[in-house]
């Protein structure tokens, strides 16, 4: 049940804080005041929602959980759970991260499922559709977090771990035995390849037999060093990062204290953004613009944060079997990233499955490689031993 809990005002703007979203009116998604008492995974609260014409017949709730953010401290995230009418008493729990590019909490999937945002009626409903006709139950964590930390890789994978343990943890979902895969592109796949990456510490319990993930950013540094100094159509996405950054690594990274008075300007102009309102103030910029100087780049401090959300610099790997595509000349990703995190989870004995989608731009391969991602998660459902290509 929703209880009566206070709404959570924003921190306190500063020269060592993020520059945080609006405090989020709806009481659902405020902290207890126990929440460092609870255990990751373990269910706060849960509230049916009303029915989507876009996904018919199908119940959907959401729950709220408490999950732990990058530095160790105690967070409540939250998960819409879509619940099939010919699902089956443990059947299969797909936990699907969604991409989302934004730093308001109107931009995570819980609140966009109920908007007319046309991205996600076209680019996520007709997957889900797909694999909600199977019986499949989907999990939709909000896995940027309670700040819209968007950019903190580690921090949405450990939120999707907790996620699928809350979600399991719902007597009235059924779901407690369920079998578990994983699937994401883009942002989302970040998220999802961190969650396969962390599971084996972070949640071992888990039952996963399978990640699909699409168009990484592995490596954080190079996508920033690729960038460089120059104005960029994208580097509103880039800009949005480093804030989502400075939101998680409040006094390791004091993004404002970076700023000039037009970064100020921009960055306040995205705080409460999504993807289109990102992307139209940061359209054309540079960091040279934006920044006091443009030294930080090097600076020791920025460079262990962005390797800390670097998928290909962390040591652990997936004991899960991986299915990964992306586009072979994809420009807004470090490509060599991916492939040298592949071949370091082959020498380490996991099954991966890697597939290059021959594509001119980095959403349309997430399209054209949901179908494999798709068919192989069901291979896996079904218990049949995975591919390799490594």
């Amino acid at each position: 049940m929703l209880s009566a809990a206070p709404a959570v005002a924003a921190p306190a703007l500063g020269p060592s804080s993020g520059l945080y979203p609006a405090a989020d009116p709806d009481p659902f998604y405020a902290p207890p005041v126990d929440l460092a008492s609870k255990k990751p995974g373990e269910v706060v609260r849960t509230r049916p929602m009303p029915p989507l014409l876009t996904f018919p017949g199908v119940d959907i709730w959401m729950a709220a959980f408490r999950s732990t953010n990058s530095e160790g401290k105690p967070i409540l995230a939250t998960t819409t759970v879509m619940l099939p009418p010919n699902r089956s008493p443990n059947g299969p729990l797909l936990s699907y991260q969604h991409i989302i590019n934004g730093l308001g909490t109107e931009c995570a999937v819980s609140r966009e499922l109920y908007t007319s945002d046309p991205n996600l009626i076209i680019r996520e409903a007709p997957a889900l559709n797909v694999v909600l006709q199977r019986g499949w139950t989907v999990a939709l964590p909000d896995h940027l977090g309670p700040t819209s930390a968007y950019g903190a890789a580690k921090l949405g994978g450990q939120i999707t771990l907790d996620g699928i343990r809350a979600v399991q943890h719902v007597a009235r979902f059924g779901l407690a035995e369920s079998p578990v895969a994983l699937a994401g592109y883009s942002g989302g796949g970040m998220a999802t390849a961190w969650a396969a990456a962390l599971a084996p510490a972070y949640a071992p319990e888990l039952n996963i037999v399978g990640a699909a993930e699409g168009g990484v950013p592995t490596n954080l540094l190079k996508m920033g060093d690729a960038l460089g100094l120059h104005p960029h159509p994208a580097f509103g996405l880039a800009a949005a990062a480093a804030i989502g950054l400075g939101r998680e690594y409040p006094d390791r990274l004091p993004i404002l204290s970076l700023l000039n008075d037009r970064g100020l300007a921009m960055a306040r102009q995205m705080s409460n953004g999504c993807t289109n309102d990102i992307l139209a103030a940061g359209a054309g910029h540079s960091v040279a613009e934006v920044t006091k100087s443009t030294s930080f780049m090097s600076d020791p401090g920025y460079r262990r944060v962005a390797s800390e959300n670097s998928l290909e610099d962390y040591p652990g790997v997936p004991k899960t079997p991986i299915f990964e595509w992306h586009s072979p000349t994809d420009v807004l990703i470090p490509v060599d990233s991916i492939n040298t995190t592949m071949r370091r989870y082959c020498a380490a004995g996991v099954k991966v499955q890697a597939e290059l989608v021959p594509s001119p731009d980095h959403l349309t391969t997430a399209v054209l490689g949901v179908p494999s991602a798709l068919n192989y998660l069901d291979a896996r459902f079904r218990g049949v031993p995975a591919p390799s290509n490594c």
